[in-house]
């Protein structure tokens, strides 16, 4: 079906890569969607359960350390066994964690499914993917597509929540899952169907290629070894720094609390939740731009200017008078910035390691995203535990977008990328 729809699209001048693309939109669209649905049923499950928001902000913590972990070995695995191999085994794996969560009665199980499955699935899908296929399939426009694929994972985590609220109040957590599972279902199908690992696979070039290029030699590449390598690297720890504070300042507290955080203040979930997708509706327009402006324009000076505003943005959040109108501004500045990091990220560490090993090296950097994303999501949750407020956490992420901008700008000047 996939080598008769590209004769198909061939005869009109289109690239089988944008359907590879736009598969790949779906899949992180939806394995994002799975991330973020437990910041939107964590009251539900304090309710049903009587857990407390540090226990269950616990096992969504170790969700978001193995989404991060999980990313150089998934880059390695996509390397040696396909993108279509993994990425169908990281859906499945997902749907089965989902799936038995419907039967769970115990904290650690949350811990087991909520944790360990839904968070290795993930990270097999997460950005690591977006960079390897923008890298295998397209010479021409790769910032655009890279821009695309990560606005797709952000809106993922965002754009469903209110559906998920509302079916979450009106028929319980339980369906909000199975809606979810759905979803995954219906990518994993199209996997199997439509997604190819390179273009030779359909006797294509990559878009934009001109010249025949030998095949890589990636066999050679593991994950600790591109890690040592890159311990030896500034720039490295710079980007691995700023993506930390990323992580923190974005799925950490915002997506993992923030319903919880305008429950403080008389915000209902699906209210709460319809300003999260508002978020994610213009991140769709931020990340997208900024990949744009990351072919055009000096990565680390783009970098300084995102942190810079979400920092601005954080401080004056307690300052909000949290109703709808109260937050739009917010939802609609942040959501600009919410994850546009990510192109000049990935086009710095391209410039700095090569084409080759840019998807191992930013999986070890993504990592760090989601270390910094486990981390305040748990001390988020043990502020509010202790002191029945989020305005410290919110305070000091706003701090650390601030320092993150001030170290972006000290990244070296690499040349440009080929």
């Amino acid at each position: 079906m996939s080598r008769a729809l590209a004769e198909r699209l061939r005869r009109h001048d289109i690239h089988y890569g944008w359907v590879v693309m736009a598969v790949t939109f779906l899949t992180m669209l939806t394995t994002a969607c799975a991330l973020g649905a437990p910041g939107v049923l964590m009251p539900p499950l304090a309710k049903e359960f009587g857990w407390t928001t540090a226990e269950i902000s616990g096992a969504l913590a170790v969700r978001l350390v193995l989404f991060g972990l999980i990313a150089p070995f998934a880059a390695v695995l996509m390397l040696r066994f396909g993108l279509k191999r993994v990425v169908a085994s990281a859906l499945g794996l997902i749907v089965a964690g989902l799936g038995l969560s419907l039967l769970m009665g115990e904290l650690w199980q949350l811990l087991l499914l909520w944790g360990l499955m839904v968070g290795c699935g993930a990270g097999m899908t997460a950005m690591v993917l977006g960079a390897t296929v923008a890298s295998r399939w397209f010479v021409a426009r790769r910032g655009l597509v890279v821009g695309i694929l990560a606005a797709s994972s952000a809106t993922g985590q965002l754009a469903f929540l209110p559906l998920i609220a509302a079916v979450s109040e009106a028929f319980g957590w339980r369906m909000a899952q199975l809606l979810v599972c759905g979803l995954l279902m219906l990518a994993l199908m199209l996997v199997l169907i439509l997604m190819r690992d390179r273009p030779d696979d359909m006797g294509l070039k990559a878009f934009g290629q001109t010249e025949a290029t030998p095949p890589a030699t990636t066999a050679k590449i593991t994950p600790f070894g591109a890690l040592r390598e890159a311990s030896k690297s500034g720039t490295f720890w710079i980007l691995f720094a700023t993506f930390f504070i990323c992580g923190a300042s974005t799925n950490g507290l915002i997506q993992t609390h923030f319903v919880s955080l305008c429950g403080d203040y008389g915000l209902t979930a699906v209210t709460a939740a319809s300003v999260l997708a508002l978020m994610g509706v213009f991140d769709l327009f931020g990340t997208v731009g900024s990949g744009w402006l990351t072919d055009r324009y000096d990565p680390r000076l783009l970098l300084a200017i995102y942190y810079g505003l979400r920092g601005v943005a954080l401080l004056f959040l307690p300052e909000s008078t949290f109703t709808v109108m109260g937050l739009t501004p917010f939802a609609i500045f942040y959501g600009l910035d919410w994850i546009a990091t990510v192109p000049p990220t990935l086009k710095l560490t391209a410039q700095r390691f090569g084409p080759e090993k840019a998807g191992v090296m930013f999986g070890w950097i993504f990592a760090g995203h989601q270390l910094g994303a486990a981390s305040i999501a748990f001390f988020a949750g043990w502020v509010r535990t202790a002191y029945a407020t989020y305005v410290y956490a919110l305070l000091i992420a706003g701090g650390l977008c601030l320092i993150a901008a001030v170290l972006s700008l000290l990244a070296p000047k690499a040349k440009a990328l080929a």
